[in-house]
């Protein structure tokens, strides 16, 4: 079992379809409505890397303050370009007051049927005991931002 931190092929694909709509316009789609993107944990029991098509309660991480499925992200750059790279990127979330072990996320979009962006490793367990447990996503700028396009 392993997770390798990958911006989804399936995602990449359902770009190109329209699939996916981080902003509240889109030429492609008749609602015009931001889609709601969460962020699920895991552990190290999981695979997860850029075949990951959609979001699992398969060895999805539990404990105190966290619920299956995990927390919506809010969007805190909508889409936009610097130069030659088209991006975006999420607020930290956090899990308060929470026991949780984890080895890396699934960012998904439970608007489109929960299919999967973007999955994160952590490198190794990351634990919270009875307090936050909390990603801090990059910059938000072309050369960090969690989605980029170049």
């Amino acid at each position: 079992m392993a997770i390798t931190q990958a911006m989804c092929t399936s995602f990449k694909v359902e770009l190109l379809s329209g699939g996916h709509n981080f902003n509240t316009t889109n030429v492609a789609r008749t609602v015009n409505t931001a889609d709601t993107f969460k962020i699920a944990l895991y552990t190290s029991s999981a695979t997860l890397g850029a075949t990951t098509t959609a979001y699992s309660v398969s060895n999805e991480a539990s404990g105190t303050g966290y619920s299956a499925g995990g927390n919506t992200l809010s969007i805190s750059q909508v889409p936009t370009s610097t130069s030659t790279t088209a991006w975006l990127d999420f607020s930290d979330t956090t899990w308060s007051t929470a026991t949780i072990t984890a080895r890396g996320a699934l960012i998904y979009n439970s608007t489109n049927s929960d299919t999967s962006v973007a999955v994160l490793d952590f490198g190794g367990d990351k634990t919270s005991t009875a307090g936050d447990f909390t990603i801090v996503f990059p910059t938000a700028d072309s050369s960090s931002a969690i989605i980029r396009i170049a």
